[in-house]
């Protein structure tokens, strides 16, 4: 078994086929890797549907509209991608799946295929760091945080730049590899794992909608450890079901918020609370007028 840890670098730009945005790849680097980098593949590509990089994009990759005009083009920079992958059984793996995300979009808008020809088995190093380590799902670990806890020095690195990405997350792969519990995060890449990964997650408004989980609202005083009670009827604003809790114990008012999204095959679930400010006291309240 065979590990290519991959990196892209892509720009935002408008797409006038699509009519609107798209994020194009301008850069592929990444390891053939089993355990040890056996072999690296780096590639700046043309771009084909935006003539100029955002001033972000110069910013943090230090690429310049020349390097994208004078590039290979995608099709073929993938098919050279393709036979350096060859035909060993292989688990492609990336920090995070917008990569694989991106890649999709790319493939079916340049190409017209809503595969990616090389990708049997893959695994999200993102989401197993995650997992391994029992982070808070409701925030995404970064590349740079991720090697600082894993005690690797990111600053030997070139970062956002393709190659130098990949070879920090491989040492990143390689600091965390669990055999057994790897094995266990690598999915095949069926018609399953295209579906799952390009469903479009919906937010849920309907506070009576039958996937509300009512238990997820209440809430608990994190100073006294009391069920608190709710003061107002819940508001959905900003993809958030809002209200007021007050703990009668502790006296203590809390603004609380509840997300619920509809993913492919569950319901995905966030909750924000923060400490409400007593009112002022007026001085006809001092007075006891």
């Amino acid at each position: 078994m065979q590990y290519i840890i991959m990196d892209l670098e892509w720009n935002n730009t408008y797409a006038k086929k699509a009519d609107g945005y798209i994020n194009e790849i301008i850069e592929i680097g990444a390891l053939d890797d089993e355990l040890e980098t056996v072999d690296t593949f780096s590639c700046i590509i043309r771009s084909q549907i935006g003539k100029k990089l955002r001033g972000s994009v110069k910013r943090l990759t230090h690429l310049t509209n020349d390097d994208i005009s004078t590039g290979v083009p995608f099709t073929k920079a993938f098919s050279v991608f393709r036979k350096w992958v060859g035909t060993s059984e292989t688990v492609v793996l990336t920090w995070g799946d917008g990569d694989i995300r991106v890649l999709i979009d790319n493939y079916k808008y340049l190409n017209g295929i809503r595969t990616i020809p090389f990708l049997s088995y893959y695994c999200d190093l993102q989401k197993y760091y995650q997992t391994k380590f029992k982070c808070d799902r409701s925030k995404q670990t970064g590349l740079l945080a991720a090697a600082q806890n894993l005690d690797i020095d990111p600053e030997v690195y070139i970062h956002h730049r393709a190659l130098g990405d990949s070879m920090l997350t491989a040492d990143i792969f390689k600091a965390m590899y669990d055999e057994p519990f790897f094995a266990a995060n690598v999915i095949e890449c069926n018609d399953d794992f295209y579906s799952k990964l390009l469903y479009k997650a919906k937010v849920i408004r309907n506070i009576d909608n039958p996937l509300v989980d009512k238990k997820r609202m209440e809430h608990i005083c994190e100073t006294c450890g009391r069920p608190c009670r709710q003061l107002t009827e819940w508001k959905f604003r900003g993809q958030f079901f809002r209200a007021n809790f007050v703990c009668e114990q502790c006296s203590t008012t809390y603004a609380v918020g509840v997300r619920f999204r509809k993913m492919y095959d569950k319901v995905e679930y966030r909750k924000t609370v923060s400490v409400k400010e007593a009112e002022p006291i007026t001085d006809n309240e001092e007075k006891g007028e």
